[in-house]
């Protein structure tokens, strides 16, 4: 994605509209992952604020975890992310 360039932007639109930087991302010792955390992390992933290395290395995750992340988002946006809707969603996504 943006491994190759040599730019990297200052900040991205969040997952609420609101600018993200790498100073108002989710702390690096953080445990307790709400939906807002995690969407914040894929969009400055998409956004190239971070790779998915450093993503995975500042917040201790694997890239399954994290492409996990990515890919409820893409399928089902931030409510996708919800722990207690994963089941529902593969339901459903596995019947169509």
């Amino acid at each position: 994605m943006m491994e190759n360039q040599k730019f990297r932007p200052q900040a991205v639109i969040g997952p609420l509209g609101e600018p993200l930087s790498l100073d108002n991302l989710p702390p690096a010792d953080t445990t307790r992952w709400v939906v807002r955390r995690k969407a914040e992390v894929v969009a400055a992933v998409k956004g190239g604020l971070l790779t998915i290395e450093e993503a995975c290395g500042r917040y201790n995750l694997s890239v399954e975890e994290y492409l996990s992340w990515q890919r409820a988002v893409e399928k089902n946006g931030m409510p996708g992310l919800r722990v207690t809707r994963v089941q529902h969603y593969r339901t459903v996504i596995g019947r169509s």
